[in-house]
């Protein structure tokens, strides 16, 4: 029986698995004896105790005598907040850049190459100081803020800006957006399903902008057309009313974005060079210009290469925005120290945010991989 390569096989996957689990059941027995010889309580008993300390930035209801449960709350709506923003803005930022290292105009390629160059050989955390120190030194102070015209507001206490106020126009409006973008989402397969089917095409910008555009008007009018605005004013030492950005978020926004930028420029160049030349040369053989040629031939064909890539950027930015907790940006890291100091639930709150730092990459790596799956060549 043991000649077999197939029982071997199994045999040494059963004993692999058996040292796994007999190892763990020995870590984790031992560490509940310890804990349980110096008195160390275990458990999540305490997410339902009192907070008792201050978040400064929350996108939820919150003061301190909510939960902790609420607290960690706050912080994974920051980090997931954070990291959106900086994935949006990196991608956008280093397309932008990957493409200009490959232009023809010898100033911008040079140009595009620097920024590469100057921003992957500084590491992020001394970036964030940086950031931040240009934002509450440079800036200038509440008083002398520079103004906007008279609804957003920069200084060293951050971007201030004015915000609608609350009214049944703009809640409909921002469900008639979310409505549109389906539909317009749904517009744009039906468009290329037929396009595959007949060679028939569509057309999809202009429908789409025209439903993303027009339907959160008609909502908005349809419920009275509110416009009344909350409005910054100052009083005292800082403005009252509208809604704010923080030096601790912008700092973090940018330092993020522009370093995550600089690697996506080379996934997006090695995207680009990977297509055949010949297809750039078909491309101008039907007379295409330049940009069409991008945007038609080589980008969706780059896309298959740039994909897997890009995922890891996503996951990095993602996992980079711990480092929050070096400028007092409250996000979930920021939260956990400041729990586990008060509550000695040290393990617990590790656990949190292991717990959580894994499934936002799952999801991510899902994400990435159902559109890599979508954009990827289908052989016949």
């Amino acid at each position: 029986m043991f000649q077999s390569e197939r029982v071997r096989g199994i045999l040494y996957q059963v004993l692999l698995l058996a040292a796994v689990v007999g190892v763990g059941w020995y870590l984790v027995s031992n560490t509940l004896h310890n804990l349980s010889t110096r008195q160390i309580q275990v458990g999540f008993g305490f997410l339902s105790r009192e907070a008792g300390f201050e978040i400064a930035e929350s996108h939820v209801a919150y003061d301190p005598s909510n939960t902790y449960g609420r607290a960690f709350l706050v912080g994974l709506l920051n980090t997931l907040w954070v990291s959106l923003i900086g994935i949006v803005v990196a991608t956008v930022l280093g397309t932008l850049i990957g493409i200009a290292r490959l232009s023809p105009n010898w100033l911008l390629a040079r140009f595009a190459s620097a920024y590469v160059e100057f921003m992957r050989n500084i590491p992020l955390l001394l970036q964030l100081f940086i950031w931040y120190g240009l934002i509450t030194e440079l800036l200038p102070p509440v008083r002398e803020s520079i103004a906007f015209g008279e609804l957003v507001f920069l200084s060293q206490r951050g971007l201030r800006y004015a915000w609608p106020q609350p009214a049944a126009g703009w809640t409909a409006a921002a469900w008639a957006l979310a409505v549109a973008l389906a539909l317009a989402f749904a517009w744009r397969h039906a468009a290329h399903r037929r396009q595959r089917a007949t060679g028939a095409q569509w057309p999809v910008f202009w429908p789409s902008l025209a439903l993303i555009v027009a339907l959160p008007l008609a909502a908005w009018f349809a419920l009275g057309a509110p416009t009344a605005l909350d409005a910054p004013v100052l009083g005292g030492f800082d403005f009252q009313g509208g809604r704010a950005l923080s030096p601790e978020f912008m700092a973090l926004t940018i330092g993020l974005a522009t370093y995550t930028a600089a690697f996506i420029a080379e996934v997006v160049r090695g995207g680009i060079l990977a297509v055949p030349h010949g297809q750039t040369e078909a491309a101008m053989a039907l007379g295409l210009k330049p940009n069409q040629r991008l945007r038609l031939v080589t980008m969706p064909q780059a896309l298959r290469v740039i994909i897997p890539p890009l995922t890891s950027q996503y996951l990095n930015l993602t996992k980079n925005s711990s480092l929050a907790v070096a400028i007092g940006y409250p996000d979930l890291v920021a939260v956990a120290n400041t729990s586990m100091n008060q509550t000695g639930q040290a393990i617990e709150a590790i656990a949190i945010l292991m717990a959580v730092y894994l499934t936002i990459s799952l999801a991510i790596s899902l994400l990435m991989n159902w559109y890599n799956a979508r954009v990827r060549l289908v052989e016949r």
